[in-house]
């Protein structure tokens, strides 16, 4: 296995770095059939795993590499490996449960060989491998049954397993962070934490979290009700490399909330966008030189550390972005005044 990264903190106390974007509009820039999806591993399977993005691990690993390597080119620090599903929970919906291991090592395996070619073609840069855990499609905090709010789809147990699964799988395929993103419930979140520090206790091995939350509408809440300060209150102690948001705003909806993250947080900030809100269709129409001028903002008014694209998001936007935020100087960490700072759906901050 190749030897993790020098210690990302040098680089983020320099210069802005720059996240990847998003895999899926990638892939479906592929126009992929079934057949691809299936490859020669599932050909007799009776499962449809048509938009099973993370199985592509398996069944067309060099579209994937390519796909890294592209952002790489685009000008990305880090990538993240493409296993935003690649969890017991989520594969059960294509009954791929028994192959998450291996989805997870190769998804590490293939960014991990893209970001070691590239560093290979140009000695002068280092590039990281963030292993993506996405939320899944179950949540620990809300009944998923309006006729009876005491029911829970899933419990904290089975979820940390399920993630602490995953995980172990990407230590073994290479990965240099930990990226828990696009969460929507802070208990999750908290089954991935817990489930992450099992794991470093186990192997011995510890690599740095990033925890990206997504803010679901212009409430300014996450989907079980949490304002961006009392999300932070909450994930504070697992003392992240970073924190912030991704997923369902573009860089302009997001800013306020982005605003009060950076000044909250006393560690480094990442945010990536979408390409814009999605039009009638689904789609994001949004420019990359758009996208770019929002964030570069952001950059000057000292709100970020990292940044990258979500959904809709491709390659010219990474450019872009790059470009918007190269030579800027990146945020520094606020010194915040010690207090016991607590949380529901609001803060609560204890003072003498």
């Amino acid at each position: 296995m190749t030897q993790h990264r020098p210690d990302i903190k040098t680089a983020l106390a320099e210069r802005i770095l720059v996240l990847d974007g998003a895999m899926g509009t990638e892939i479906q820039a592929l126009k992929l059939e079934s057949a691809d999806y299936h490859g020669k591993h599932f050909e007799g399977l009776g499962n449809d795993l048509t938009g099973n993005n993370d199985i592509l691990n398996l069944t067309v690993p060099d579209s994937i590499k390519d796909i890294h390597i592209i952002y790489l080119e685009a000008g990305a620090d880090i990538i993240a490996t493409n296993t935003f599903n690649a969890t017991t929970i989520s594969q059960a919906d294509y009954g791929m449960e028994n192959y998450v291991d291996v989805i997870n090592v190769d998804g590490a395996r293939l960014a991990r060989e893209a970001c070691d070619d590239m560093m290979a073609r140009d000695p002068g840069r280092t590039c990281w491998v963030a292993g993506a855990i996405g939320p899944t499609n179950r949540t620990t905090s809300i009944s998923p049954d309006v006729n009876d709010p005491g029911y829970r789809a899933i419990d904290f147990d089975t979820l940390k397993d399920a993630y602490k699964q995953a995980a172990r799988a990407l230590l073994s395929g290479g990965v240099d962070l930990f990226l828990l993103e696009t969460i929507f419930d802070t208990l999750n979140a908290k089954c991935g934490i817990f489930a992450l520090e099992e794991l470093f206790e186990e192997t011995g091995e510890r690599r740095p979290i990033m925890i990206s939350g997504t803010i679901t509408d212009m409430s300014g809440r996450t989907l079980t009700g949490q304002t961006p300060e009392a999300f932070w209150n909450s994930m504070r102690h697992a003392s992240p490399l970073t924190i912030g948001l991704n997923c369902s705003l573009g860089a302009k909806d997001m800013r306020p909330y982005l605003v009060d993250l950076s000044r909250l947080a006393d560690t480094f900030v990442c945010a990536y966008p979408n390409a814009g809100l999605p039009n009638e269709f689904g789609e994001y129409d949004e420019e990359a030189e758009t996208t770019a001028g929002f964030v570069r903002e952001w950059a000057e008014e000292g709100l970020v550390n990292i940044v990258g694209g979500c959904c809709g998001t491709t390659p010219a936007h990474i450019s872009a972005l790059h470009n918007a935020v190269e030579g800027l100087a990146p945020r520094d960490i606020p010194s915040r005044e010690p207090a016991m700072r607590l949380s529901g759906l609001e803060p609560f901050t204890v003072t003498i």
